[in-house]
């Protein structure tokens, strides 16, 4: 081996290989070098996040089982590439004899200063240590030039290594001509593969390759490196800033590291001592956090207009839509995630405020709410990357999620029909035909299943969102029902004769009164229905007419069902053969099931009273 020249670096002795590396890579006119390059790692040591493949290596080392190729795969910026650079470093690390130190001539991952060919393998410059990238060398040509060049052992130091970035990129044809080297390397090459699409590499390398998956650097980890990294370069930034470039940088160390630039320059530009949560929201373009719960909870209680009204600021405020979106879909998902794991830690990237109000939504609310909220969401979002207007793409996904988060699902409208009370005599001769020769009987057995009467929706009768509530209303029948229940005789009566329905949702009440009812009704309405039901209920009343009375709908009903008895024609004949006879009353055999008998009318038609004393029913 020929003899190196090494000169005397500035740095002691005991100097960390990152610290000397960073003195060392100092451009000689004062270039600046950007926080991802000046801090890349040098050492397994320094890697972060990624202590299983560090175990792996350091063991392998130990034991003398190193592999011929490795390939590394993972997201953008969690150290591939360094990952390689450093596992050149160990296949080639020397220290010659000093005072007080042996020679050192062996592969290993122990390297607590720089050896004879670190420096050039962390600047790239390293003869026998041969980077490639796969994207602009994607022929079997280039792959042919490897080949050829593996044969012939290295010019300087130990082992000849092959960096190969994004190897996926290779063609077909070259992937084939690699795969016999590849198998069966010269002794004196390794291989490093680094990729971020794994599927892409044919499985006949990845069999020959002993493979590493670089996980996502975790927020709390990534928070703790960003703060050494400014606590380096005496940058006073907030712990909240911190979060946030964590957050946005999705578990990449590059990516965080370059907002950070970004961060110290956009601070710097606008005067600030210290760079807040606020300026980076500004710089980057999302929403504020605590915004977006607050828009989340407004959908929850189908508020539509505040949430469009917090999009709305958000965007003014130059957020990216889209951005919005994901930072709703994230929290969603964090409160799933809370509600089926209730001890989930929080991360370095959440607040302590948005951990707590994310828990009392994940009690508030079912499984059935959240995943319809994400799964709406995730359509919307779709939407948004094809429509030419992304916020009113946003504006609409809003829409459906309010609208749809407290609709009942399937499961529930059924629970409710099977659990309903029966229908009583009245409500089930509602759709009583008033048509001439019709038997209202017919009519009745409709009207049991579906009241023709009422034009309330199923949907109307749906869950309070926010908390769960002891009674489901759908309508006054229900509310008056409830009164009955709890033995509130007075206000049932007052709701029966009094109060005529504008407008019914859950939460809130428009009414109108009758002439001579008494005022003080919405109130002790408002007060009894918080009682009841657990939830805050908006009582008004309206100028508009609203519908008719519930006594006046079952006059009207009565005087139906009468005109449709009166116009049968047995009832005719009856009441001809009878003069002065009055029709009292009209029962549905399910009410009042009369026996069969030779004399009993056929099944189906009603049972009709009259008053007569001159003749009874066998004289009929």
């Amino acid at each position: 081996m020929p003899e190196l020249f090494i000169p005397e670096s500035p740095m002691p002795e005991s100097a960390t290989p990152d610290e000397r590396a960073k003195d060392a890579a100092a451009s000689s006119d004062g270039e600046y070098r950007v926080l991802a390059r000046k801090y890349r790692p040098a050492t397994f040591d320094d890697l972060i996040g990624q202590e299983p493949m560090v175990r792996t290596l350091t063991n392998a080392f130990r034991l003398g089982r190193i592999h011929q190729a490795y390939l590394l795969t993972g997201v953008r910026g969690v150290g591939k590439t360094t990952t390689a650079r450093i596992l050149a470093r160990a296949f080639n690390y020397e220290l010659p004899a000093a005072e007080g130190r042996p020679a050192i001539d062996v592969a290993t991952v122990a390297m607590p200063v720089l050896g004879l060919h670190c420096q050039a393998i962390i600047d790239s410059r390293h003869i026998d240590v041969i980077e490639m990238d796969a994207a602009s060398h994607t022929g079997v040509d280039d792959i042919r030039e490897v080949i050829e060049n593996a044969r012939f052992r290295p010019v300087m130091a130990r082992t000849k290594v092959y960096i190969i970035d994004e190897v996926h990129m290779l063609s077909k044809n070259a992937f084939n001509a690699l795969l016999k080297t590849l198998e069966e390397p010269p002794p004196h090459v390794k291989f490093l593969f680094a990729t971020t699409e794994i599927d892409k590499v044919p499985i006949t390398v990845r069999s020959r390759c002993l493979r590493f998956d670089l996980r996502r650097i975790e927020p709390d980890t990534l928070v703790a490196h960003l703060r050494g990294v400014c606590d380096k370069e005496a940058v006073n930034i907030d712990d909240d800033a911190l979060a946030l470039i964590a957050r946005a940088s999705e578990g990449s160390v590059r990516d965080s590291l370059s907002l950070l630039d970004q961060a110290i320059a956009h601070g710097a530009n606008i005067g600030l001592d210290s760079i807040s949560a606020e300026s980076l929201r500004d710089m980057l373009g999302v929403a504020d956090r605590s915004r977006v719960i607050d828009m989340f909870e407004s959908l929850m209680k189908g508020d539509i207009a505040a949430a469009l009204g917090v999009l709305r600021q958000q965007y003014d405020l130059g957020a990216d839509p889209y951005q919005v979106l994901v930072g709703l879909a994230e929290f969603i998902h964090f409160v799933t995630r809370f509600k089926l794991v209730p001890d989930t830690p929080r991360d370095a990237s959440m607040s302590a405020a948005e951990f707590s109000r994310g828990s009392e939504f994940a009690r508030a609310l079912t499984i059935q709410t959240l995943t319809r909220a994400w799964q709406i969401l995730t359509k919307g979002m779709q939407d948004m990357r094809d429509s030419p207007r992304p916020i009113a793409a946003a504006d609409m996904a809003l829409v459906r999620i309010a609208h749809a988060a407290d609709m009942p699902s399937p499961e529930d409208v059924l629970k409710r029909l099977a659990n309903a009370p029966a229908a009583s005599p009245t409500q089930r001769t509602n759709g009583a035909s008033s048509g001439g020769g019709g038997a209202p009987s017919a009519a009745v057995r409709v009207a049991t299943a579906a009241p023709a009467h009422d034009p309330r929706p199923l949907a109307r009768a749906r869950p309070a969102p926010m908390a769960e509530s002891r009674a489901r209303l759908g309508g006054l029948e229900d509310i008056v029902a409830l009164a009955a229940t709890n033995r509130d005789i007075q206000l049932k009566i007052a709701l029966e004769r009094d109060v005529r329905l504008v407008r019914f949702e859950e939460g809130s009440l428009e009414i109108a009164l009758a002439p001579g009812a008494d005022p003080q009704v919405a109130q002790t309405l408002s007060r009894r229905l918080q009682e009841w039901t657990g939830l805050r209920w908006m009582v008004a009343i309206s100028r508009e007419a609203g519908a008719p009375t519930l006594r006046e709908r079952a006059e009207a009903r009565d005087r139906e069902i009468m005109t449709g008895a009166h116009a049968l024609p047995l009832v005719r004949s009856a009441m001809k053969l009878f003069p002065g006879a009055e029709i009292v009353a009209v029962r549905t055999p399910e009410a009042e099931p009369a026996p069969t008998t030779a004399a009993s009318p056929p099944a189906g038609d009603e049972d009709i009273g009259f008053i007569d004393d001159a003749y009874d029913e066998d004289e009929l």
